[in-house]
């Protein structure tokens, strides 16, 4: 198989998607590295997962992969390939899918945080296999405020915000992080260095790690049903 993980920083790896049966090939276009962009090569992908990262969804000036990655998305949801998209990755389908993505007035959603499945969440492919209690990480300070024409919301956090939508027949966002264990969450805790945030995600650090064992015990049926998408032949 070819399922190609874009990871736009080295804070943010695949984590518990490598405990899946996906064979993965990880693509870092902060390293230069480039990216499918002719039809025949995303034709070619069995699936498509993005990761997350500290940039935001528009900020190509900085961030000049962001374009393509935005565009590729687009082509992937078109030929029906298999597509996870995670917190950045969320947010970059939905503006390359014709939604809007802006800061949080309220501020950021750190820790591990209760899913809030919609009805249509419930009935999901993906996330029907959550258990009804399940846990997710958070560690964002964007969100989606506007999804595409005909997206499903599946989930929302517990301030109303989207938390999951179904963009295409074939491409799930997650403003969550389901691939996050207690060791890349330290790793983003010791990143915040402005004072007034240490105490804050430290508390959020602690509450991941208490809760890790029932973080895998959710989600990974919800990655590998995603895994067996992307086994599966398409039409």
């Amino acid at each position: 198989m070819t399922v190609l993980v874009i990871q736009h920083e080295a804070l943010v790896p695949p984590g518990l998607l490598t405990r899946t049966p996906l064979d993965l090939c990880v693509a870092r276009p902060d390293r230069g590295e480039a990216l499918p962009a002719r039809r025949e090569e995303v034709d070619a992908l069995d699936a498509l997962v993005v990761l997350g990262g500290t940039m935001s969804a528009n900020d190509d000036a900085e961030y000049p992969w962001l374009p393509a990655t935005r565009r590729l998305i687009a082509q992937a949801a078109d030929a029906e390939v298999p597509t996870l998209l995670l917190c950045l990755g969320h947010q970059l389908g939905a503006v390359a899918l014709g939604g809007t993505v802006a800061r949080n007035p309220r501020g950021p959603l750190w820790g591990a945080e209760p899913v809030g499945l919609t009805d249509a969440g419930r009935e999901d492919e993906l996330l029907r296999h959550l258990p009804p209690d399940a846990p997710v990480v958070h560690w964002n300070g964007d969100v989606v405020t506007g999804v595409p024409h005909g997206a499903t919301v599946l989930a929302r956090d517990r301030r109303g915000d989207v938390q999951a939508a179904r963009y295409a027949p074939r491409v799930w966002g997650l403003q969550c992080h389901p691939e996050a264990d207690a060791e890349i969450v330290s790793g983003w805790g010791a990143s915040e260095t402005a004072p007034e945030d240490r105490e804050r995600a430290a508390r959020a650090v602690e509450a991941v790690r208490v809760a890790e064992h029932d973080l895998a015990e959710a989600w990974m049926p919800v990655l590998d049903a995603f895994a067996a998408l992307a086994e599966a032949p398409r039409r």
